[in-house]
């Protein structure tokens, strides 16, 4: 029997690689000879980039980048090859590289992710997947775009500072300088959230206060945000800041769809069709996915229930689902095609002690599923046994 195991990363603790591993050894602990496939998955947020250059042999590309704060980091990107790459925009502008007291969510950049692009161009990119999730920033990607060639202006002609708090002074911005090159690549973007960029469930009401806003730094950079669109949908002739995902990673997103017409897909699916999930699932008889956290935000895209609608797709394989905490509301996610899921730990634990012992806690929770799963086909062949 073919075992598919398609988890995301376990943040802060194991990458999709890691967890898909930990798995593997848990199942062969029990069936040795099982056809274990590992199809190690993300959805657009952190981990992205390493789940798909595991997928598709792509490699691995590091040039410097300023992060969300404008300091040097060494930032990696995916050359996928026949032009195409990827870029995992936390890799620059990541809420994780930032120490919880050097946030600061008013000034933060996507610049860095701009760099990242102009790079991808230079080594001869024509197609890029953007992953959208775990940013810093809430400058509606106008980082970005300083990056590639934008500027932005307020009504005395000086360019702004850095940052979606100064998008408030927004008076004009000069866009002769973007990089020609850019006409000929077309843009993806890989989502696991469907915001709108302002209002009460934009970027930055519900994404703010992660990255440290206070509530009256929310409402000053969603005016801000919202100067942003009002001068955009003037200049272009289109108002999208309503459009599903336009609030994700702190507005990048509409900035690339604004400004070079990018196509938006749930990350899941985009990761899935890289890593061949499709593929892997045909003859399957159980699946295991997972990630961090299960609840019910998990439907909004988030790998496991992604992973289950593949797996009911493909004919209704039972899937299994390993998180390191289950959340308020997780059993909605049964309605989708989970099986069953289960905690890794097997009592409480601080934090700490448990993404120390992840790989460990993973394998012993496979393998405590894999032997139910035995005796429960024992049992069915016992009992249709003439």
């Amino acid at each position: 029997m073919r075992i598919v195991i398609a988890p995301d990363s376990y943040k802060e603790s194991l990458s999709a690689v890691e967890v898909a591993q930990a798995i593997a050894a848990g199942v062969r602990d029990v069936l040795p000879d099982a056809d274990v496939v590992c199809v190690p998955m993300a959805d657009g947020g952190e981990g992205s980039l390493d789940a798909v250059l595991a997928a598709t042999g792509g490699q691995r590309r590091v040039r410097t980048a300023c992060d969300a704060n404008g300091r040097q980091v060494q930032a990696s990107w995916g050359w996928l090859g026949r032009g195409r790459a990827f870029i995992e925009m936390a890799e620059a502008a990541g809420l994780e590289r930032i120490a919880a007291d050097q946030r600061d969510v008013m000034a933060a950049s996507s610049y860095g992710v701009g760099q990242l692009i102009i790079q991808a161009v230079d080594d001869g990119a024509r197609h890029i997947v953007i992953g959208l999730g775990g940013s810093a920033t809430n400058d509606a990607g106008a980082g970005l775009l300083e990056a590639l060639g934008v500027r932005f202006l307020d009504e005395d002609g000086r360019p702004l500072p850095r940052g979606g708090a100064a998008l408030r002074r927004l008076d004009r911005m000069d866009a002769s300088g973007v990089d020609k090159r850019l006409q000929d690549v077309t843009f993806e973007l890989a989502v696991d959230v469907d915001n709108p960029l302002c209002g009460p469930q934009g970027a930055s009401a519900i994404f703010g206060p992660q990255k440290g806003a206070t509530p009256e730094q929310v409402r000053q950079l969603d005016d801000a945000l919202g100067r942003f669109a009002d001068y955009c949908a003037q200049a272009f002739g289109k108002d999208e800041r309503n459009l599903p995902g336009m609030g994700a990673a702190g507005g990048l997103g509409f900035a690339v769809k604004t400004f070079f017409d990018a196509t938006f897909r749930p990350g899941v699916e985009l990761v899935a069709e890289l890593a061949g999930l499709p593929q892997a699932l045909k003859g399957a008889g159980l699946v295991f996915t997972g990630e961090g956290r299960m609840d019910a935000q998990t439907l909004l895209g988030k790998t496991p229930a992604g992973v289950a609608r593949y797996a009911r797709q493909a004919g209704g394989i039972p899937v299994i689902a390993l998180a390191g905490s289950l959340g308020d509301a997780y059993q909605a996610l049964y309605g989708v095609g989970i099986t069953a899921a289960f905690s890794l730990t097997p009592g409480p634990v601080d934090l700490a002690y448990a993404c120390e012992n992840a790989s460990r806690l993973l394998r012993e929770r496979a393998s405590d599923c894999m032997r139910v799963w035995v005796a429960a086909h024992q049992a069915a062949s016992l009992h249709s046994s003439p």
